[in-house]
């Protein structure tokens, strides 16, 4: 059996890579589908306590298990099935339950830092880097930790200029040049998603 397509979508916190992976989901219907989303993947931090578990820098590389990700997806990519992983994003920690993930003709891996990890990048057929602007990035980030992970607006505010920005404009936006394909106003660009979605399906013809 041949293995199946990785397609990578990197970009900034709150840069649409949620959007893009959806639409490209949506509009892949010949072939079965999984999604991997490296914020699943932060480390567990069951040896520290919460008030040290709330300083973890979670935009540096450091802050993800890469090896279990990478492992993993060679597991799919055998036609294996993994437990993923759950964080809660509430008590800084991964939870003991997992999520069975079935092996797929197409896995779509998104996070800001996938591009970070040469072995990861040499893992995937198609390199997405959505790009969106700051102040952009910013609003959808304070919306969705206080709806969504449970937390104020004074420490999202902190979190972004003390971690957030100063690790974006190190290790992810540099990792930009390593895109195949750069989709400028995150999800919006419905002309890029066109294209990709073309794309992609042109490999799934030649690969299946």
């Amino acid at each position: 059996m041949k293995n199946p397509i990785i397609i990578g979508i990197a970009g900034g916190t709150g840069s649409g890579k949620s959007t893009v992976t959806n639409e490209i989901y949506k509009s892949i219907t010949d072939k079965n589908v999984a999604v991997i989303e490296q914020d699943s993947y932060y480390k567990d931090q069951s040896d520290l306590s919460f008030e040290e578990r709330v300083k973890t820098n979670y935009d540096h590389p450091f802050a993800f298990d890469n090896q279990l990700l990478i492992n993993h997806l060679r597991k799919l990519m055998n036609w294996e099935p993994i437990e993923k992983p759950i964080y809660d994003f509430e008590n800084h920690n991964r939870k003991k339950e997992t999520i069975l993930v079935e092996p797929k003709d197409i896995i779509i891996l998104e996070g800001i830092l996938i591009l970070y990890d040469e072995e990861l990048r040499n893992m995937m057929d198609i390199k997405i880097f959505v790009d969106t602007d700051a102040d952009v990035r910013v609003i959808r980030r304070i919306n969705r930790d206080i709806n969504y992970r449970g937390r104020t607006l004074e420490s999202v505010i902190n979190q972004y200029m003390n971690t957030v920005r100063p690790a974006h404009l190190q290790f992810v936006e540099p990792t930009k040049r390593y895109a195949d394909i750069i989709i400028p106003e995150g999800g919006y660009n419905r002309v890029a998603i066109d294209i990709i979605v073309t794309k992609v399906n042109d490999i799934i013809r030649q690969k299946f």
